[in-house]
């Protein structure tokens, strides 16, 4: 085996690292041959000195090979969101597709800190399962077009026990380990074709376009060398998504939206996704079909039918897609009102997302269990003009005293001043 120590030190010192090298350090981590001391180093010197676009090649294809691998057909397409608070778009968007024809296999993760996580949101549809075994998960996309299921322990390990790591050791903001990470799950999926949700913005993980354009290019690199076609999708994540925030209240949300509701940016965002999966899959010519396309299947209903049965074929109460009555609710609602007049200048929906963890809507640590019914509804948007005592949104919670102060923070997180400013763009670019 490659000296551990050799090759910390040559990428500390700013050397590339050979596919043996790397392949070493990863398969000596996960067989517990290389201590966690050890890979703890060479993550930190990874993260200063970063790797080219050979080296995460070969880093992924490590995290790849570490475990089982599925295979799909050629017009299969997924879908990556790199997280922001309020992203349900996985939830609309799937059946859309679906409905138009399309296939999607789906691994999705679990919330963390700010951010929600998809899983946990369909896990407020009561019985809902996401743990699925490779034939059941393959039976579903054949019934109804998608599946979205946790990641099994088989698919991945390498990234699953690194990442845990760079969680602790302060190495997770490292452009080839994200895109390792990514990308390794994505390709293990199965799914041919791939367009991705780069968020950014004050809410996302990019607070800027520029390195939002260099993650992208990497993450369609990798994705292309491995034979997949990638498009990215640049969209803002200075406001929360949608209207509403907490698991149960995102998948009424959904509903609604599936139903006819206007939710105009969930719309946007999820249009523009929806289009760029149509054209990948060759199900649509060019943008105005792939549009025409998701137009006519929320408006005749068959989206939410392909979302009921989804819903139906992983155990759930399907009934939800007609009476969201069903889902879990809180029955304290604390009105959210602001404290003076003028134009929303910013939203912190980073600040928002914590304050609800305090109602059980998200998570500190992986253990900890959620409330499903609890979360917020916000009413207003950057740009949004709005006036002293206005009613800005509510409050879902099981504890008013506890509600009124996670209503204060939200009013704090939303920045109101006297200078009118623009409405945000929400597609920022699509590579």
């Amino acid at each position: 085996m490659e000296n551990p120590v050799e090759i910390i030190i040559k990428k500390r010192s700013g050397g590339k690292l050979t596919e043996a090298e790397i392949k070493a350090m990863v398969n000596g981590y996960v067989a517990e041959k290389v201590p966690d001391y050890q890979m703890s180093a060479f993550l930190m010197a990874i993260f200063f000195a970063g790797m080219d676009d050979e080296e995460t090649y070969f880093l992924t294809k490590c995290y790849i090979d570490s475990g089982v691998n599925l295979s799909f057909d050629a017009n299969t397409v997924d879908k990556h969101s790199t997280g922001g608070v309020g992203d349900k778009v996985s939830i609309v968007l799937a059946p859309i597709v679906a409905a138009c024809g399309g296939k999607i296999p789906m691994f999705s993760g679990r919330g963390l800190g700010h951010t929600g996580g998809t899983l946990d949101k369909l896990e407020a549809i009561p019985n809902f399962s996401t743990d699925l075994d490779e034939e059941s998960f393959r039976r579903i996309i054949g019934d109804c077009g998608f599946s979205i299921a946790s990641q099994s322990k088989q698919m991945v390990p390498a990234d699953k026990k690194i990442y845990a790591l760079r969680d602790v050791t302060g190495t997770v903001e490292s452009f080839p380990l994200i895109t390792a990470s990514i990308m390794s799950k994505k390709i293990a999926e199965g799914a041919k074709n791939l367009v991705i949700d780069l968020k950014v913005g004050t809410g996302a993980f990019m607070k800027t376009l520029p390195d939002a354009k260099e993650l992208g290019r990497r993450l369609k690199k990798v994705g292309e060398a491995f034979g997949q076609k990638v498009r990215i999708v640049y969209t803002c994540m200075n406001n929360p998504i949608g209207a509403y925030i907490g698991n149960g209240l995102e998948i009424k949300e959904c509903i609604e939206y599936l139903q006819g509701k206007s939710y105009p940016d969930l719309h946007v965002i999820n249009k523009a996704l929806a289009v760029q999966m149509l054209m990948l899959s060759d199900l649509a010519r060019d943008e105005a079909e792939a549009g025409k396309m998701v137009e006519r299947v929320i408006a005749d209903g068959s989206a939410l039918k392909c979302l009921g049965r989804f819903i139906e074929l992983q155990g759930g109460d399907a009934r939800v897609t007609e009476n969201t009555d069903l889902l879990p609710q809180a029955e304290v609602e604390v009105p959210i009102v602001a404290d003076r007049s003028g134009y929303v200048q910013g939203i912190n929906s980073q600040a928002i997302g914590y304050a609800l963890i305090e109602l059980g809507a998200g998570r500190r640590e992986l253990t900890d269990k959620l409330d499903y019914g609890t979360g917020a509804k916000i009413l207003v948007k950057i740009g949004d003009e709005v006036s002293e005592k206005q009613n800005l949104g509510v409050v879902y919670c099981r504890d008013e005293q506890l509600g009124v102060e996670v209503a204060r923070k939200i009013v704090e997180a939303i920045d109101v001043g006297d200078k009118s400013v623009p409405k945000e763009k929400l597609i920022l670019d699509i590579e």
